[in-house]
């Protein structure tokens, strides 16, 4: 009861990146341990208004929030609705003329370089100072209260800063979900693995321009009761980069409470397979046709980071794969989609055309539909020849709209229009992945967030994850990663790799290597990689459908050792030792 866990994240009603969905499952496991449990974010008006509910503020914070107005920091509190749970949004705005007096002290007390930082780091360090603020000031007013401060990430880091010179009474925990350096050399190509060892952290953060982010993450680190971080890998670069073994490793998890059974899985599943199936007609059969009931569909998904998460190999092996179907003249087509946000120039008219060729053939069909039905109905029952259903008129109509439909040349590589250097785009067609006739393996980059209006699919997330029959995520960098994961818990096998935490982490759990692949990379040259992942996906593409039901099952029941349930133990395991090291330190 008098424990207060507040946990600050700026994806907090803030969705930007991986960690808003840790945030987010963990939820209502975190409200289920701690009575009071309370998320920090920063307030942006757009997101409040969809996010967020406003609520009457809890007495012990009232006069807290009223004293940090006065110095500009406005507090609002209430629901983040997507998880039921109590949050504070700050809005900063009006301290955003003491950056630099902030910048300064942060020089002075913990040697934090941010002369050449821009907004993208000052934004983070107003907000994460002001949760500082509002964690003090409550405590000031409460100061019977056991209050534990967790952030995540260099972004809150500062508030661990604040509190360690101005309110040390507060336990503090820190997470770091990747380091800075870390992520920033391998998005450069650079083998981090092998070269961690002879780094100079102090010439590459400077050489890399991202010394204020790393000393701001090193200083939350070292400064933090207690330091966590989410996998063996990010604990190896966080002790050679920010100078400190991790005290917990807290893997991340799944509300999978919240996931759909495997026999709710095998129902959507056929529903958004058939919405999936219909976009490959509308996309290809303008063209060509194929047997899509012999089509396997394929996908990746994740940043567009085209080293880091592994799109150079799948590409090379889908070329591969794609040859060898071809010479052994498989009946098997692959469809593999790239849900991949980035930059684009907006939808192609042709596939917007033929959408709209398409659904205007279907209306028309459907319209006519009744009198089909009855034309044979009548016909069956009359022993009549069921062959003649369909009167002159109606098949000149749809001959003129199939006329229409048709089009020259290969399907388009992409849903949008893509930049000429675009490094997928080039990839494929440089791996002989052009969708042609002749191939086996088709390829769809679908460059925008799936939230179920895309204009085409039109399926969520989830959704369209539950209608593919694979999902492949080959990061070389990848901390933890959350893709298998959540393609495990819907039902649908995943392939990674042994260089990603969750990889690592489920290994173990599956010495079968069924339902969740994990593909050996570390250590392993990139041929004999690119090797071992064409037979992974030849060996399924060859697999009966019984065979593949059976993997749906081992995947969905691979992702229950990844529950909050089990998961959030480790959480609370490192409030303890943030709770007794701060009574230690502070008798």
């Amino acid at each position: 009861m008098s424990t207060y866990l507040f946990e600050s994240s700026w994806e907090v009603c803030n969705k930007v990146g991986g960690i808003y969905t840790v945030i987010k499952s963990k939820a209502s496991t975190m409200m289920s341990l701690y009575q009071n449990y309370f998320l920090i974010g920063p307030y942006f008006e757009h997101n409040a208004k969809i996010d967020f509910i406003s609520l009457e503020i809890p007495k012990e914070f009232k006069n807290a929030f009223q004293e940090l107005e006065h110095e500009g920091i406005k507090c609002y509190y209430g629901k983040w609705l997507d998880v039921n749970g109590y949050c504070i949004l700050i809005d900063f705005n009006a301290i955003i003329n003491k950056k630099n007096e902030f910048k300064a002290k942060l020089w002075e007390d913990y040697g934090i370089d941010s002369l050449r930082a821009s907004w993208d780091f000052e934004e983070p360090m107003l907000w994460s100072i002001a949760a500082g603020k509002v964690i003090e000031n409550i405590y000031q007013n409460n100061p019977s209260l056991k209050i534990i401060a967790h952030c995540h990430e260099w972004l809150a880091g500062f508030e661990i800063l604040y509190l360690k010179k101005y309110c040390p009474k507060i336990s503090t925990v820190f997470t770091t979900h990747a380091t800075v350096l870390g992520r920033t050399i391998s998005s450069k190509g650079r083998d981090l693995y092998a070269v961690m060892n002879n780094i100079d952290v102090s010439r590459e953060i400077y050489y890399n321009m991202v010394e204020a982010k790393h000393l701001a993450e090193k200083a939350a680190a070292l400064n933090a009761d207690v330091f966590t971080t989410v996998s063996d890998i990010t604990a190896m670069e966080s002790e050679k980069f920010l100078g400190r073994k991790p005290e917990f490793i807290l893997q991340n998890g799944l509300d999978l409470e919240k996931f759909p059974t495997i026999e709710e899985v095998t129902i959507k599943h056929i529903t958004s397979r058939d919405k999936i199936r219909e976009f490959l007609i509308y996309y290809f059969f303008p063209y060509y046709v194929f047997d899509v009931n012999k089509n396997l569909v394929f996908y990746t998904v994740g940043r567009y980071e085209f080293r880091n998460k592994g799109y150079d190999v799948l590409i090379k092996a889908l070329g591969r794969l794609n040859q060898i179907l071809k010479n052994e003249k498989s009946d098997v087509s692959i469809s593999v989609f790239f849900w991949i946000p980035m930059e684009n120039h907006g939808i192609k008219l042709d596939v917007l055309e033929n959408k709209n060729y398409y659904m205007h053939i279907k209306n028309y069909v459907m319209s006519n539909s009744p009198e089909i039905l009855k034309k044979i109905v009548y016909d069956f029952i009359c022993k009549k020849d069921v062959n003649q259903l369909f009167t002159d008129t109606f098949l000149k109509e749809i001959k003129k709209d199939l006329a229409a439909f048709e089009r020259k040349g290969d399907p388009p590589l992409s849903t949008h229009n893509l930049e000429d250097n675009n490094l997928i785009l080039s990839a494929l067609r440089s791996n002989g992945l052009l969708n042609n006739i002749s191939d086996n393996v088709k390829v769809i980059i679908e460059p925008i967030y799936l939230d179920g209006t895309d204009g085409f699919i039109d399926l969520s997330y989830y959704d369209a994850m539950i209608g593919c029959h694979l999902g492949i995520f080959l990061s070389y960098y990848e901390p933890y990663g959350y893709t298998p994961l959540e393609s495990a818990a819907l039902g649908v096998p995943a392939i990674t790799t042994d260089m990603s935490g969750f990889g690592k982490f489920i290994k173990s759990k599956n010495p079968e290597n069924k339902g969740i692949y994990v593909l050996n990379r570390s250590g392993i040259n990139e041929e004999d990689f690119i090797k071992n992942f064409v037979q992974i996906l030849y060996d399924y593409s060859k697999q009966p459908h019984s065979q593949r039901v059976n993997c749906k099952i081992k995947a969905k029941y691979l992702s229950t050792f990844a529950d909050w349930k089990v998961l959030g133990e480790n959480y609370a395991n490192a409030h303890k030792k943030a709770l007794e090291k701060n009574n230690d330190n502070n008798p």
